[in-house]
């Protein structure tokens, strides 16, 4: 069943750096999310777990007499964790510290600036029909509700009739054109979505059938600065500033004003070690690809300064440049090769840092209780003590990670397979065999 796959897979001790198993270990394969644990392992070690996102609110004009005499510009450096949920305490925070500096109406715009990072926010050989979903959402130094936007299709009162469309949050400046209509009851929903690279236009199609209940899909938005940019106006308003320009992207003006130098707002995102879980738990690509643009010391930071970075700590750590290709910071990039070798190497290198460890292995999905492994090696040895890194794309999986074996003795694995055609289940259930295998062994 599985002699069309490839598969690379590496077992070491952590106590005595023995090789249990190996099999291609040093051959390059796709890693999918298991790139993941190079993009936080470099972030980590660069940045350290202390580190935090600053996000900066100017006035670019006088204020008097209530009123800010010109533009309002926020300034972002990549937070990745702003969002819907928390914006109405947060705005409305920055708000009332608008409004603590005399500020109750702006008669300009408010300005989103991402000029430190660069303006390409798409990895790297990220496929084109990717583009419209959320894991592909592109990053910005500004970020909002991780740059998605929930899209609500409701059936329409009869076969035929055109379905109902809904955006939320709405400032996400996205056209929708949507073709879904109403099917017969007790037909199957079907939606499909398409967007072009640097389109704002979203296509719907497909059906819904009559009575069903709502459908909703989670989709990219085209302009994260924009998107950020019209939140935070909107939450201005509501809560009692006057603003009356439009939200805009600092691309797109050419007649702003210096703005103050001592910002009227400053807000500190969670530390690393906090964001480091939404990344690894539940593989959000977003956080990896901001991380891996962070590490860059140059301005504007850019995904390719990243990687150098990157590959200058992996070498720094005994780890040649040979083992790994990387073109982004989450492997949604099938242009993206690593080696078992090298997965298990990094992961042995961090679990005996104690800088580095404990919010590492932290972050890490814990097998049969969360993220992406809440639900495999149930009832097994494995449970609540394997804790690994997945990855999943087309044809491509990955698990990485640490296990204990049953008399005690600390494991670090890789597992890698490429190019199978038959059920991921499949391949997730050998994956899960092996892991298990080495939680039942005794020496």
């Amino acid at each position: 069943m599985l002699e069309h796959s490839y598969w690379a897979v590496l077992v070491k001790s952590l106590k005595t750096g023995e090789t249990l198993y190996s099999m291609n270990a040093r051959k390059l394969m796709m890693p999918a999310s298991n790139l993941k644990i190079v993009t936080l392992a470099a972030a980590a070690e660069r940045l350290g777990w202390d580190f935090r996102y600053e996000t900066r609110i100017y006035a670019a004009g006088p204020i008097d007499a209530g009123m800010l005499l010109g533009d309002l510009v926020v300034v972002g450096s990549g937070d990745p964790s702003v969002t819907e949920k928390d914006a109405d305490a947060l705005f409305a925070d920055w708000a009332g510290r608008l409004r603590s500096a005399g500020i109750r109406a702006i008669t300009g715009r408010v300005i989103g600036d991402d000029d430190a990072f660069e303006d390409r926010g798409l990895g790297f050989g990220w496929s084109w029909d990717d583009v419209p979903d959320d894991y592909a959402a592109g990053v910005s130094a500004l970020q909002f509700n991780e740059n998605a936007v929930r899209v609500t299709i409701a059936p329409g009162p009869g076969p035929g009739d055109t379905a109902g469309v809904s955006v939320s949050p709405p400032a996400g400046g996205l056209a929708i054109v949507s073709g879904v209509t109403t099917s017969a009851p007790g037909t199957s929903t079907s939606i499909a979505t398409a967007r072009l690279p640097g389109s704002m236009r979203l296509e719907l199609r497909g059906s819904i059938p009559a009575g069903a209940p709502p459908a909703t899909l989670t989709v990219s938005v085209e302009n994260p600065t924009l998107f950020f940019a019209g939140a935070l106006r909107d939450a201005l308003i509501a809560n009692g500033i006057d603003v009356r320009g439009p939200a805009v992207d600092i691309d797109d003006v050419h007649d702003a004003a210096p703005h103050q130098p001592a910002p009227l707002v400053s807000y500190r995102s969670p530390p690393l070690s906090t964001l480091a879980v939404r990344l690894m738990k539940v593989s959000q690509n977003l956080y990896a690809e901001t991380f891996l643009k962070t590490l860059c010391a140059e301005t504007p930071r850019t995904a390719e300064c990243g990687r150098k970075e990157a590959a200058t700590v992996l070498q720094s750590w005994g780890i040649g440049a040979d083992a790994l290709i990387q073109r982004d910071g989450s492997g949604l990039s099938r242009y993206d090769y690593v080696t078992a070798d090298a997965l298990a190497a990094i992961l042995a290198h961090v679990d005996r840092d104690e800088r580095l460890r404990g919010p590492f292995e932290s972050a890490l999905p814990i097998a049969g209780r969360d993220g992406t492994l809440a639900n495999r090696m149930k009832g097994t040895p494995a449970e609540g003590n394997a804790r690994a890194k997945t990855g999943s794309m087309s044809n491509v999986r990955g698990l990485s990670g640490y296990v204990t074996t049953a008399d005690g003795e600390p494991l670090v694995f890789s597992i890698l397979a490429n190019n199978f055609e038959t059920p991921a289940a499949t391949i997730n259930d050998a994956a899960d065999k092996i892991v298990v295998a080495l939680a039942s062994f005794r020496r």
